[in-house]
């Protein structure tokens, strides 16, 4: 699900609220560009696995059911087999439930000025991201049109890998990157997030170092991710 909002003034429709997704109201000039949540097929698929887990059970099935087929028992081969594919069949269906959880709970951002991506199932989080911390971002399309679009943040600028997962680009530990993954419509968003940081590219913005910071505390100077 994605969605572009965009008005007149450059604010919401009600100031004093913040919009979804948002963990506060947004400033004076900041508006946003584009707002949009996963695919959860695509985290079930390409961030928990479930097509090599489903293959796993599987196999181990087929290796426990072959000797006995191949004497003819095949009552014996359902009765090993069965208990196998039964663990193997709730364990794609609980992934394809984190899957659908993860994308439910997460939303990314895109203002005129900074990447706001809120997520966490049981402790939810906002990560804030001013485009003065990002010193690139890139974009992996498949074959549906999803995409994944990774961000890498400036030199002494870090946010923990499992903070981030499964929002994190794959295998990258030792410098973790924020990624809005599976997003229905990667081309449209990687577009807009392209503009955007290319009309303030010479723009000061405030940077912070990674914290996570509780909801409740005073609203502070933009910080790089916040408890919520």
């Amino acid at each position: 699900m994605s969605r572009t909002a965009t008005s007149s003034l450059g604010v919401p429709a009600n100031a004093f609220d913040a919009p979804p997704g948002l963990p506060a109201p947004l400033p004076a000039g900041e508006h946003i560009l584009w707002q949009g949540s996963p695919c959860g097929f695509g985290i079930a698929v390409r961030a928990l696995h479930v097509r090599l887990v489903g293959i796993w059970f599987v196999g181990l099935a087929l290796w426990a059911a072959v000797p006995p087929l191949s004497e003819g028992a095949f009552v014996q081969a359902a009765l090993l087999a069965g208990p196998t594919l039964l663990v193997g069949i709730g364990a794609v269906a609980l992934l394809g439930l984190l899957g659908w959880l993860s994308a439910r709970s997460t939303t990314y951002t895109i203002t005129n000025r900074r990447v706001v991506m809120r997520l966490g199932i049981a402790l939810p989080m906002t990560l804030n991201l001013p485009f003065s911390l990002i010193e690139g971002a890139g974009c992996k399309v498949f074959a549906d049109g999803s995409g994944d679009l990774p961000l890498q943040l400036r030199g002494g600028n870090r946010v923990a890998y499992l903070h981030l997962w499964p929002h994190a680009r794959p295998w990258a530990l030792t410098k973790p990157e924020p990624m809005m993954r599976s997003i229905p419509d990667a081309k449209l968003a990687a577009g807009i997030l392209a503009r955007a940081l290319s009309t303030t590219l010479d723009t000061t913005e405030e940077s912070a170092a990674p914290m996570v910071v509780a909801r409740q505390r005073p609203v502070r100077p933009p910080r790089l991710a916040n408890a919520s």
